[in-house]
């Protein structure tokens, strides 16, 4: 199931038993891919512990640091909140990748308690304290307007709106108490070896957060003091970020990544911004067009058994990358394609068709929302 990092503006209006049914049928397509197919370079992810609090039985958590991570001014409001899970079942048992749920206080619109909303876990696996008892997350602020037509009424008139979860954990202070679930998710990781394999993570807005975290576990290592310290090994591997934000000064953690870049020649960061001009006066692009703009740069990597690409950001923004793949001829061992499509030219494939007929597998990890 795709993590869903904050909340719709509205209610979802998905039959409950239509989206049950839709979920398990993508769990037994995945499951059948993984079971049916060689994949060349597949990797062997961890044994990760998953819902040790579950969402009716949420534990007590404290906010320890509330912060913008932000590079500039921005339209956008986006927040590092760092949380300490000492003494919940929580603490030491979560994985660089994996998402943990936060229960809002309050009631929804149907006057019923607010459910748990998920957001990634934006922290190394040994934490921000680099004993796996403090994780961090990355709000962003929903803030937008509606039209809203009330019972009784024939005329719509505007209501703000405002996300009851993304709002709530921007606000926190360091000593508040939250309501945390967790952790979720046992496929978007980083392998049991990491050494085997290059990575080309491509993430979008807040879709950075799980990469921030991959990124310090392969590269930074734990500080000193940490009972991880002893088994670390810093990574070697190919590792290159395209980093997707519509203004230069809505990229996030960015001051930190360029660091991590400087210092290991065996990471680039590529900043990928839409809405601005490039230095070379080129239109501003989306990250898959980035990847089939610099493709020269990337082609090797991408034919190399060794590589492994993870998605993280808006819900669609894996369409333009599996369209590329395929008309690149780089899909093998990354997506499994229908039949009843493969004889179409992959650049006549409509988004429908993409998002029915094209699976990807477990060297193309992919986690949108």
């Amino acid at each position: 199931m795709k993590r869903i990092r904050g909340e719709k503006s509205k209610p979802f209006s998905i039959d409950q038993a239509s989206a049950r049914a839709t979920i398990s049928a993508r769990h037994a397509y995945d499951t059948a891919v993984s079971t049916t197919l060689e994949i060349v370079g597949e990797p062997t992810l961890p044994e990760v512990k998953m819902h040790l609090v579950a969402p009716n039985a949420p534990a007590t958590a404290r906010v320890t640091a509330n912060e913008l991570c932000i590079k500039g001014r921005s339209s956008s409001y986006v927040r590092h909140v760092s949380i300490d899970l000492t003494g919940t079942p929580m603490a030491g048992q979560f994985h660089a990748g994996q998402s943990f749920g936060v229960v809002p206080p309050g009631n929804d619109h149907q006057g019923r308690p607010n459910k748990v909303r998920l957001y990634s876990i934006a922290s190394p696996t040994w934490g921000e304290d680099g004993h796996g008892q403090i994780f961090a997350t990355t709000p962003k602020r929903l803030i937008s307007e509606e039209m809203i037509t009330t019972p009784g009424e024939t005329v719509a008139h505007p209501k703000l709106i405002l996300g009851a979860c993304s709002n709530y954990l921007c606000d926190l202070k360091p000593g508040d108490a939250v309501q945390v679930t967790g952790p979720s998710g046992k496929r978007f990781l980083l392998p049991t070896d990491p050494s085997k394999h290059d990575y080309l993570f491509l993430a979008t807005g807040t879709g950075i957060a799980p990469f921030r975290g991959m990124l310090q576990e392969l590269l930074a290592g734990p500080p000193a003091g940490s009972p991880w310290q002893k088994s670390w090994t810093r990574c070697g591997s190919r590792i290159e970020l395209l980093m997707g934000a519509p203004y230069n000064t809505d990229l996030l953690y960015d001051q930190e990544i360029q660091d991590l870049a400087k210092a290991h020649n065996n990471f680039k960061y590529h900043t990928v911004i839409s809405r601005e001009r490039r230095v070379d006066g080129g239109k501003g692009e989306y990250v898959h067009q980035y990847l089939e703009r610099q493709l020269d740069t990337f082609k090797a990597m991408l034919q190399n058994p060794r590589t492994l690409i993870y998605v993280c950001g808006l819900a669609g923004m894996q369409i333009g990358l599996f369209r590329l793949l395929a008309a690149q001829g780089l899909a093998a061992n990354y997506l499994t394609i229908d039949e009843t499509i493969r004889d179409i030219p992959a650049d006549q494939w409509s988004d429908e068709q993409i998002k029915r007929r094209v699976r990807h597998t477990h060297r193309c990890m992919i986690e949108v929302y």
